[in-house]
């Protein structure tokens, strides 16, 4: 049980991510849009590879202009994101530790 929810907090936001992006282009191309064009879908795959908690909130709310309370949303999902990450490093650390 434990090993199917760290798969799905692992892979989920990313699957889900590529899946958005796939079935709505148009939103992910109006959220980087500010960048260099010709490269832009190079930091939505950065964030989906590394970020993805953080990508996910930042699709959410960017299309319209990330103003105000919608940082305190990105924000959250970089906590999430940081929360995944140390959590599989602060297991290992253990001694004697030998997985689920």
């Amino acid at each position: 049980m434990c090993c199917a929810f760290l798969v799905l907090v692992t892979l989920g936001p990313r699957v889900l991510n590529a899946l958005w992006w796939l079935v709505n282009p148009t939103r992910w191309q109006l959220a980087f849009r500010n960048w260099p064009t010709g490269i832009w879908w190079m930091w939505p795959v950065l964030g989906i590879i590394f970020l993805p908690w953080m990508t996910l909130m930042y699709m959410i709310v960017a299309p319209g202009g990330v103003t105000g309370l919608d940082w305190l949303w990105v924000g959250l999902g970089l906590v999430f994101d940081i929360a995944s990450y140390s959590s599989s490093a602060k297991r290992k650390s253990f001694s004697g530790y030998s997985g689920y």
